[in-house]
């Protein structure tokens, strides 16, 4: 791959962000369609995130947004998706005649796999987490009228998470008690390093249908290389892009087996098919400032 002064840069920011799979992927399907363009990780600490994405429209800049930063980069934002908004968290951009443009194609994601996976809609899910992917995985049980059970570290996190998803229609509670759910889903960080425990005791899941990994882990965690209870029965990974939601696959499982799917959402490779995607969705309006942190003044049609 030959990089001149016109090639596109394409991003993704998080915080750790080394155990990305994205360049891998795009950077492939970018010399597989001969674009002029280039996808790396840059590694973005908390304070450096207003910054960074201040300066990216300047140079056409687009990409993805990775742990930890998909709610503080959805207040950065100089024009969102009605669902970006709703979701209150992005992890897609792309510029727009200058302004810094954003959508959650995680929603699209989740939902995808599911429907992949043999689950329409319904049925009682386990959530674990309540930050950025925990919002489009509450907005996805809201669409597929799922009962939604949050797990937190902190009780108090879970509660507010709740009354927040509440809020936006979705049927959800902090976890109490002995749960079966149908569905269990790892929106937190646990799954990066080789050395994570399991978000969910397997011995407390036994007639679990599904799970799936939001962590993005290019490790053992994917397929749990240590065989370590029904996670190492069956893994399916699936990728789906922010223009085209059902572009993924689901390998087939046995129905004894616990089915692990490995969600990727990401953005279009060239930044083009995004850009035509946010100049005919319906967008959010709003201002931000850099140096305040990137909360918005306000949020207009």
């Amino acid at each position: 791959m030959e990089v001149s002064a016109d090639t596109r840069l394409l991003v993704v920011l998080g915080d750790p962000v080394a155990h990305s799979l994205s360049p891998v992927m795009h950077n492939a399907a970018i010399r597989a369609l001969g674009l002029d363009a280039v996808y790396v990780a840059l590694p973005t600490p908390a304070a450096a995130l207003p910054g960074l994405l201040a300066v990216l429209p300047a140079v056409g800049g687009a990409g993805n947004i990775t742990v930890p930063h998909k709610e503080a980069a959805e207040r950065c934002l100089a024009q969102k998706t009605e669902l970006c908004a709703r979701v209150g968290a992005c992890n897609t951009f792309w510029t727009e005649r200058g302004a810094l443009v954003g959508d959650n194609t995680d929603v699209a994601g989740i939902l995808t796999v599911l429907r992949q996976l043999g689950v329409d809609g319904g049925g009682s899910w386990l959530l674990v987490g309540t930050g950025g992917a925990a919002r489009a995985v509450a907005v996805a049980a809201a669409t597929a009228k799922a009962n939604l059970h949050v797990v937190s570290r902190d009780a108090a996190r879970a509660r507010v998470f709740s009354d927040w998803a509440r809020g936006g229609g979705a049927r959800v509670e902090p976890a109490r008690g002995a749960l079966q759910p149908d569905v269990a889903i790892n929106a937190t960080p646990l799954g990066l390093k080789d050395a994570d425990p399991l978000p969910l005791d397997p011995e407390r899941a036994r007639r679990l249908a599904v799970a799936l990994d939001l962590s993005g882990s290019g490790g053992a965690r994917g397929g749990d290389a240590r065989g370590r209870g029904p996670r190492a029965a069956c893994v399916t990974r699936s990728t789906s892009s922010s223009y085209r939601p059902s572009a993924c696959c689901a390998a087939p499982c046995s129905r004894s087996a616990i089915r692990i799917a490995s969600c990727a959402t990401s953005a279009a490779t060239a930044g083009a098919p995004c850009a035509r995607r946010g100049a005919g969705a319906a967008v959010s309006r709003s201002r931000c400032s850099a140096a305040a942190g990137c909360a918005p003044t306000g949020r207009t049609r």
